[in-house]
C-alpha cells in the first residue's frame, strides 16, 4: 500500500516521492510516513482528495496560508471519513460565522448541545483519534503531510 500512497501524492504534486516509513505502534503491523511538501495553493486538497479513495488509512494534510488564501487542514480516519478545516496564519481552525450560527440554532438553550456542536465543528472527533498516532513511537509528533515554506 505505502507506494500507492506514495504515487497519489505524486500526482498531486506534479512530481515524483518517496517517503520515508517506519513502524507505527498504535497498529501492529501498519506504517506511518511524515512528508513536507511545497505546492500552489489548492495542492492540500488535491492531496486529499488523492488519498482519499482507500478508507482504511489515517492521514493528515495540511496547507499552510499564503498572501492569496487562507490555509487548510484535512483529516481522514476509517470511522469518520473526512474533515476539512479553514485555518489562520497560526494555524488554528477558522468556524465560519455561519456554522456558530447554526450550532447556535440547533442548541437553542441547550450549553451541551452547543458544546458538541462546536467540537464537530472544530474536528474534535478526528482529531481525539488521530492524537495517538500523532505522538506514536519516540515521542515526535506526526503530522502526515504538511507544507511548509
Amino acid at each position: 500500500m505505502s507506494p500507492h500512497v506514495e504515487w497519489a501524492t505524486g500526482r498531486a504534486l506534479g512530481r515524483a516521492v518517496n517517503f520515508t516509513w517506519s513502524d507505527q505502534p498504535v497498529l501492529k503491523g501498519s506504517l506511518r510516513a511524515e512528508f513536507y511538501w511545497e505546492g500552489p495553493v489548492g495542492t492540500g486538497a488535491q492531496i486529499a482528495s488523492a488519498l482519499r479513495g482507500w478508507e482504511h488509512l489515517r492521514y493528515e494534510v495540511t496547507e499552510d496560508p499564503s498572501s492569496l488564501a487562507d490555509g487548510g487542514r484535512w483529516m481522514h480516519t476509517p470511522d469518520l471519513g473526512v474533515f476539512f478545516a479553514q485555518t489562520d496564519s497560526v494555524g488554528n481552525t477558522v468556524i465560519p460565522e455561519d456554522r456558530i450560527r447554526y450550532a447556535m440554532e440547533i442548541a437553542g438553550s441547550n450549553a451541551l448541545e452547543l458544546h458538541r456542536e462546536l467540537r464537530l465543528a472544530l474536528g474534535q472527533a478526528w482529531d481525539d483519534e488521530l492524537e495517538a498516532f500523532r505522538h506514536a513511537g519516540e515521542g515526535n509528533p506526526v503530522a502526515w503531510l504538511h507544507k511548509v515554506g
